[in-house]
């Protein structure tokens, strides 16, 4: 019991960062950023790139953050800040744009195959019975720390009273004095240093590789739509719950409903749980579990 929490914890830190980064964004621009999975797969491939070259791991993963966050602010510049004056469909359909153009881009450039990281092996860590690697330990502490850290800063500055403002009524809140568009470039930015983060941090157990934004595309998704689009809590909530779902997915013994002793689903169902949850979400609560947040905060 206490590995299926250590796995869904792990799926969890899997998700969050990106979830929250893209949950952030949308609360302003309004539109369902589909490149930004991308900048998950982009931050990995520079983070590899970093070390590869000789960068301390936890320098490079850094580096690579800020780099992918000054990419999605110039995407959101030249690209999304105009297709926006055509409507958030129009913008969807251009972010799913930009994010084939990302993946070919980086197929031509690092090839198909995976980059793995060379941390050296060594004894994973045993917590109550439960096995962990210290490198899953590590992305799973800094992901709590890393959520902590957005939280106060939504919760206890001028910036995030300032963002939670224009969420909730961007035409008072630009009434009010607030420059929309300054913050709509700080929120871009932060949403592509987190979401680099997350993926660079996935790639260390994973590897760098050219499906790593496609592969989170879904559960990313549905966690955000789950946790109420703009809503950030509501997104890492989300998280949670499409975490503990496809975890439960490729755990559990179904053999009790075949008749037989052990009968496990094949990991291919993982996406088929991610699609049902969104699924349901949509049919029932279009606006996410935390929907009366949303519209509160």
């Amino acid at each position: 019991m206490f590995q299926f929490l250590i796995d869904a914890l792990l799926r969890t830190a899997d998700l969050a960062l990106v979830t929250l980064g893209l949950s952030m964004l949308y609360g302003l621009v309004k539109f369902p950023n589909i490149a930004h999975v991308q900048y998950a797969m982009f931050g990995a491939y520079a983070s590899y790139a970093l070390y590869a070259a000789g960068a301390p791991l936890v320098g490079a993963l850094l580096i690579a953050s800020v780099v992918t966050g000054v990419l999605a602010l110039g995407l959101h510049l030249l690209i999304f800040r105009r297709l926006l004056r055509a409507g958030p469909s129009i913008s969807m359909v251009g972010s799913l744009a930009v994010s084939m153009l990302a993946i070919a881009l980086m197929q031509g450039l690092a090839g198909s195959f995976p980059r793995m990281f060379k941390l050296g092996h060594t004894a994973p860590l045993t917590i109550a019975g439960a096995h962990i690697s210290y490198t899953q330990f590590y992305f799973v502490c800094t992901t709590v720390v890393l959520l902590v850290l957005v939280m106060l800063l939504l919760f206890y500055t001028r910036l995030g009273r300032a963002m939670r403002a224009l969420t909730n009524n961007a035409a008072l809140a630009n009434a009010s004095g607030l420059n929309a568009e300054r913050i709509t470039f700080l929120v871009s930015f932060a949403s592509g240093m987190v979401a680099s983060l997350g993926g660079s941090m996935l790639s260390l157990s994973t590897g760098a590789h050219i499906n790593l934004g496609n592969d989170l595309l879904l559960p990313v998704f549905a966690a955000a739509i789950l946790g109420g689009l703009g809503n950030p809590m509501g997104a890492i909530a989300g998280a949670l719950l499409i975490a503990v779902t496809e975890t439960a997915v490729t755990n559990l013994n179904f053999g009790f409903l075949f008749g037989v002793d052990m009968k496990f689903l094949p990991v291919t169902y993982i996406n088929a749980a991610s699609f049902l949850i969104l699924l349901l979400a949509l049919l029932f609560k279009p606006y996410g579990l935390f929907d009366h947040e949303v519209r509160r905060v």
